[in-house]
């Protein structure tokens, strides 16, 4: 499945140039089950927040769930959507509806690479960077590459937050990287902190785990860094992810 809206009507290819050829605007990406999704306050307050440093005005939260409402239509229930403001001037709307996606059921691999986001805090169009770091990481067998900064202070995950157990403790790594909403509503529902987090001392935690809009999947290793799978804590953070309400756009 995909269907795809600009503005609440089908698009055009004059209308689709501005996203391919300038490649400038920003998105927020989830997870809808039921006409529902978690966290959409968070959204809004992202695809504002972003509108507004872009652009230079707001962006009216009231429309954005119309607009993914109508592009949901009345036949789909459950769904990956993607809301995308893009264009370099009258920014569009668009909003893309996709067959709905689940966490992996594996643990992932990571390979730390040497490279930041521009402009990190937003989550913005031209991922270049990011999609190549995670093709040299899959094609050296591994699920993710880990952005890093030069002297080794862990940052994100190309598309995801990552998190380390220290202890019964959940320590969230802490850098200049996107607050992604995952990690927000995670950071409301269960007691963690914040801590900048190095190469060097991986192996004094015993175990890692990331989040992103499609969920929570455990980490087994980073570069040579081992870690044992807890089902127990995996089991606790996934349980504090599924107890967020679910918000309606209607």
């Amino acid at each position: 499945m995909l269907r795809i809206e600009i503005d609440g009507a089908a698009p055009t290819a004059e209308q689709l140039a501005p996203a391919v050829l300038a490649n400038y605007g920003h998105f927020t990406a989830m997870q809808v089950r039921d006409r529902r999704v978690r966290g959409l306050d968070a959204h809004l307050r992202r695809l504002d927040a972003a509108n507004r440093e872009l652009y230079g005005t707001g962006l009216d939260g009231d429309r954005v769930r119309a607009l993914v409402s109508h592009a949901l239509a009345d036949d789909v229930r459950d769904a990956a959507v993607r809301v995308v403001v893009f264009g370099t001037a009258d920014p569009a709307v668009l909003v893309a509806v996709r067959d709905p996606s689940s966490p992996a059921d594996r643990p992932h691999r990571l390979m730390s690479v040497d490279y930041r986001r521009p402009l990190p805090h937003v989550k913005h169009l031209g991922g270049f960077g990011q999609a190549h770091h995670r093709n040299r990481a899959a094609a050296a067998g591994y699920d993710e590459a880990l952005l890093t900064t030069p002297d080794g202070v862990v940052v994100e995950g190309a598309i995801t937050n990552i998190a380390f157990f220290d202890g019964d403790d959940v320590v969230w790594a802490d850098a200049d990287w996107l607050h992604g909403i995952t990690m927000q509503l995670l950071e409301r529902e269960l007691p963690s902190r914040r801590a900048v987090v190095r190469l060097a001392d991986l192996g004094s935690y015993r175990g890692a785990f990331l989040t992103n809009s499609i969920g929570v999947v455990a980490v087994s290793a980073v570069d040579e860094v081992e870690y044992e799978v807890d089902a127990g804590a995996i089991g606790r953070v996934r349980a504090a992810y599924d107890a967020v309400p679910w918000d309606a756009f209607e």
